[in-house]
């Protein structure tokens, strides 16, 4: 899926998305390693970690790293990648997917608004400073060798 996206429509960069577990950060080197090669050549706008970790809505202060901890966090260092932010597992996120008409940014979850808001800041941030340096992406013409 991903080839052909970049060999339809020219893209400014990719979010590489992950969970902290060390079975998704390899999955995560694979993409960043497919989209930095000379052939795709997409940049790479940065890494946000999913399910980072739960915190339960009664105890918004408390986090539990159930699938590790900052594992993506720690890949973008490695890296050299920009790191988007860590969203939580809570139950807003869940509702609000399942429900199809509450994005979970526009709920009343405080945790989730934060985490939200940071990543969007950040991706915005890390897409004008790619806009900034790197001219535009092409559509990724891939040949047969």
């Amino acid at each position: 899926m991903h080839i052909t996206l970049v060999q339809s429509v020219p893209v400014t960069g990719a979010v590489i998305v992950t969970t902290p577990q060390d079975v998704a950060l390899a999955d995560a080197k694979k993409g960043i390693s497919m989209f930095s090669s000379p052939q795709v050549n997409v940049p790479i706008i940065g890494l946000v970690e999913n399910m980072a970790y739960f915190t339960p809505a009664e105890l918004p202060e408390n986090k539990y790293y159930i699938f590790g901890k900052e594992g993506g966090k720690r890949l973008a260092e490695e890296l050299d990648i920009p790191f988007l932010g860590q969203i939580p597992l809570v139950q807003s996120i869940r509702e609000g997917g399942d429900d199809d008409s509450v994005p979970a940014i526009t709920g009343n979850d405080a945790v989730t608004q934060k985490a939200f808001n940071e990543f969007a800041g950040n991706t915005a941030r890390s897409i004008a400073m790619r806009n900034a340096n790197v001219a535009p992406t092409q559509i990724v013409e891939i040949t047969e060798r």
